[in-house]
C-alpha cells in the first residue's frame, strides 16, 4: 500500500494518476490521507463491471454506478470521491466541514486535469439537519472512509448516513478501528439502523489490503 507519512500520496486509478497534497502538521485529522480511502477505491476498482474479469461477480450491481447520485461524508482530501468518480459515480457530492474545505478545494484543483471537471462540494456537518436537506436527498451511494474515530460524533454520523442513503441505496464504508469507545458505539448503533455486510478480506485489492482495515457495505433496514 502506498501509504506513508509524504506530503504526498499518488493513487493510480485504471489508466489515470491522482495525486493528493496533505498537511500532516495540520491541527485537522481531514487535511492528512487515510488508509481507508485507498483501501476503499482499490477494492472498487478490483470489482468494477468495467475491470474484473471475475465471475460470478458479488458487487456487479453495486458497483454499476450508472445514473447513480452520490455523496461523500468527511472527505477530506476528496481520495474517495475523486477515485470513485473515476470509476463511474459521474454525480457525487462531496462533503467536509469548513477547517476542511480548503484542503479538499486544493486537491481537487490540483487533480483538475484528470478529472476534466470541477466535481461538486458542500460543508456538512453530520449534525446539521438543515445541510443535510440542502443535499437533497436521497442518494444511491453514500461514502465513507476513517470517520468513526470520536464517540460524541457516532450519533450524528449515523442518523447523516440514515437521511441521506435511499431506501434502495448503500453505504460504502471504510473502516479501521481508531476508538475503542467510539468502534463500540459505532456497532451497537449501526446494527439497528443498518444490514452489515462485511467484505472478506480477500476480495480486497491484493496490493491494497491490511488486516486492521476493512470494507462494509451497509443497506437500511427494511421497514415491516
Amino acid at each position: 500500500m502506498k501509504f506513508t507519512d509524504s506530503p504526498v500520496i499518488d493513487l493510480k486509478v485504471l489508466d489515470s494518476q491522482l495525486s493528493f497534497h496533505q498537511d500532516n502538521g495540520s491541527m485537522h485529522v481531514g487535511t492528512s490521507v487515510w488508509p481507508c480511502s485507498l483501501v476503499l477505491v482499490k477494492f472498487i476498482e478490483r470489482w468494477h463491471t468495467q475491470t474484473s474479469s471475475i465471475t460470478p461477480n458479488p458487487y456487479a450491481d453495486i458497483l454499476n454506478f450508472h445514473n447513480k447520485r452520490g455523496v461523500e461524508l468527511g472527505a477530506g482530501c476528496g481520495v474517495a470521491s475523486m477515485g470513485i468518480y473515476l470509476l463511474g459515480l459521474q454525480n457525487i457530492i462531496i462533503t467536509d466541514i469548513p477547517p476542511v474545505m480548503p484542503a479538499l478545494k486544493h486537491n481537487l484543483k490540483r487533480n483538475k486535469p484528470v478529472l476534466k471537471k470541477s466535481l461538486k462540494t458542500a460543508q456538512l456537518n453530520w449534525g446539521n439537519g438543515e445541510q443535510v436537506k440542502a443535499l437533497c436527498p436521497p442518494f444511491d451511494v453514500v461514502v465513507a472512509t476513517d470517520v468513526v474515530y470520536l464517540e460524541e460524533t457516532v450519533g450524528p454520523l449515523l442518523l447523516a448516513m440514515e437521511s441521506l442513503v435511499g431506501d434502495n441505496g448503500v453505504v460504502l464504508l471504510g473502516y479501521q478501528l481508531r476508538s475503542p469507545e467510539a468502534h463500540t458505539k459505532f456497532w451497537e448503533l449501526c446494527g439497528e439502523m443498518f444490514d452489515v455486510e462485511k467484505v472478506p478480506n480477500g476480495h480486497l485489492h491484493p496490493e491494497y489490503a491490511y488486516e486492521e482495515t476493512d470494507v462494509y457495505i451497509l443497506r437500511k433496514k427494511k421497514k415491516i
